[in-house]
């Protein structure tokens, strides 16, 4: 697939290489192009790379991503797989820019033709690509209205290393903001471990206490 991703952070040159490892087109946008060709990696105007897409990754600071998005503008996305991987939080990262609400629900909100699959925001870069590399499986989680969307960003997941065990739908796009909420546990854990690269794992009862 072509694969365009909004941003140049770690997220969006980790899931790029991934992406492109398994064989897909990626392209990095960037509101300065010119000043990203350093990265190894293809970079284009935001508006380019939206146009260039088959699915669109928004890998931008949770608390612009509706304003960055809506400066490629709606008929630009239209019709257009939309990962959002994204969270809103403080500079001090102790407070969520949509305490009620989350990113994921804002983005569909705004551009109600673009279909949004809410992903991967539960996690470091350095797990997003290799979850291979922890001691054991562990979980990833969707969000969504559109079955379609999600099957195909299912299948972009598996190109990343998440087998569907590992994957688990949560409903519609409004389970988003439990996805991003759990930013703040993930940032407890981080302190209490050290460190970044760790998952979660959901665990259910065995088949003898069914």
């Amino acid at each position: 697939m072509r694969i365009g991703l909004l941003g140049t952070g770690n997220v969006a040159r980790a899931l790029a290489h991934g992406w492109s490892t398994a064989g897909h087109d990626v392209l990095l946008g960037s509101r300065r192009p010119k000043e990203r060709t350093d990265l190894g990696l293809p970079v284009a105007s935001l508006s380019e790379t939206a146009a260039h897409a088959e699915a669109l990754v928004n890998a931008t600071p949770g608390a612009v991503s509706v304003e960055l998005l809506h400066s490629i503008g709606a008929s630009a996305l239209a019709g257009t797989l939309l990962i959002d991987v994204g969270v809103g939080l403080s500079d001090d990262f102790t407070e969520l820019s949509h305490p009620n609400s989350s990113l994921g629900e804002q983005i569909q909100a705004s551009f109600p033709l673009t279909p949004v699959v809410k992903t991967l925001c539960t996690m470091d870069s350095t797990v997003m690509t290799a979850p291979d590399g922890l001691d054991g499986p562990s979980t990833v989680f969707l969000s969504g209205d559109d079955a379609e969307a999600k099957r195909t960003t299912g299948r972009l997941l598996t190109d990343l290393g998440w087998p569907p065990s590992s994957q688990l739908d949560i409903g519609g796009i409004v389970t988003a903001r439990g996805q991003e909420h759990f930013a703040l546990l993930f940032m407890g854990i981080a302190g209490g471990l050290g460190g970044h690269t760790f998952n979660i794992n959901v665990v259910t009862p065995s088949s003898a206490q069914v």
